[in-house]
């Protein structure tokens, strides 16, 4: 039997590859509206980023969003993935 292959992609703050399944899509879509995609499946130009806080920062200060993107990220994206980090944190520790 084949061996699956694990699609990897690579975090806007560390730069280090890792399972599509560990990270967070920031989704642009063509309408010009930003979101958060948790299924990795939304149209538009994506970019991934770890779920940790460290992940977040750096790719904040290096601006990997905003690159990837090829625009302007809004806070409140900022804000809204520092919310996920910080809900997933809680339910690792319980």
């Amino acid at each position: 039997m084949a061996v699956k292959k694990i699609p990897m992609r690579k975090c806007a703050g560390c730069e280090e590859m890792k399972e599509k399944k560990q990270l967070v899509r920031v989704v642009h879509t063509p309408d010009g509206e930003f979101s958060l995609d948790f299924t990795g499946k939304k149209s538009g130009r994506g970019v991934y980023i770890c779920k940790s806080r460290a992940c977040l920062e750096a790719a904040q200060k290096k601006r990997g969003l905003e690159r990837s993107l090829k625009c302007e990220v809004p806070n409140e994206i900022y804000l809204e993935l520092l919310r996920n980090i910080e809900e997933s944190d809680g339910e690792q520790r319980q």
